[in-house]
């Protein structure tokens, strides 16, 4: 089994302190996304940079305590791509992507918009890019999984209150119908979904610091292991991690039947 965790972690330093890598040796992973490291490579201890048994892969955002990506591999890619090009986007530590023979994962994260209009303006800016990057990798037949915090729930059952937050960033009209064109025109696959085709609250991993979303669930799910119709069809367990919180985002790990044939 190939056993992929997305774990956004809105922060590697308060993450670990909250017992983060305590908890990864035990879930078998062979490889870890990790999106909002809110850290930079001069904050990173040892542990954070190559837990035992990994390797750890870094983009950070040039602005201190902003944004950021890793991934832990357990064997090394053939090539490490950073970001998608664009100098304005790549300057937040959004993308990244290990290339192994056969394989490509990807960790990133795309950008809130709920500060502002500027920054909704920036995640549409963003979603541009991504699509055009999206229909290249799609056309290469590669099996791909692109892990990370979408921050878009894509349907009225993956969030709580649907109802409330039509105009709001993350639930917008035009957020949702392009994550259906990634879906429905350039074929890639919800894995989640394409386990657990209906499944509501269970499938949450966001809750909002405010109020009580966490007690009470109202969740939103916008975590993703989004793949290419050759790797997807492997997918075998779907699980979501809430007995620990490390983050205000729960891990979500997928496991598919594949081997990765590592050089």
């Amino acid at each position: 089994m190939l056993n992929i965790i997305s774990a956004n972690l809105n922060g590697i330093r308060s993450a670990t302190a909250k017992g983060f890598l305590d908890w990864l040796p035990a879930q078998d992973a062979d490889f870890v996304c990790m999106q909002e490291l809110k850290a930079q490579a001069p904050d990173m201890t040892a542990a954070m940079l190559n837990p035992e048994g990994y390797y750890g892969y870094f983009h950070y955002a040039e602005k201190k305590g902003y944004s950021g990506v890793g991934i832990y591999a357990r064997h090394q890619p053939l090539q490490v791509i950073q970001g998608l090009g664009v100098p304005e986007i790549d300057a937040e530590g959004r993308y990244i992507e290990l290339v192994y023979d056969g394989l490509s994962v990807v960790s990133v994260y795309l950008p809130s918009g709920s500060s502002g209009e500027h920054r909704q303006a920036a995640k549409f800016a963003f979603m541009d890019h991504f699509y055009r990057h999206l229909a290249d990798l799609a056309q290469r037949g590669r099996k791909v999984v692109i892990c990370g915090d979408w921050n878009i729930a894509h349907r009225e059952i993956d969030l709580k209150n649907w109802k409330g937050n039509l105009k709001n960033s993350g639930f917008l009209p035009e957020e949702r119908a392009w994550m259906s064109a990634v879906l429905d025109e350039l074929r890639w696959v919800d894995v989640y979904r394409r386990l657990h085709p209906e499944t509501t609250g269970e499938a949450y991993t966001w809750w909002s610091n405010r109020g009580q979303a966490w007690a009470k669930n109202v969740g939103w799910r916008i975590d993703y292991h989004v793949a290419t119709p050759c790797i997807a069809e492997h997918a075998r367990t779907a699980a979501i991690y809430r007995e620990a919180r490390f983050s205000d985002h729960a891990p979500l790990t997928i496991a598919y039947d594949w081997a990765l044939q590592a050089t």
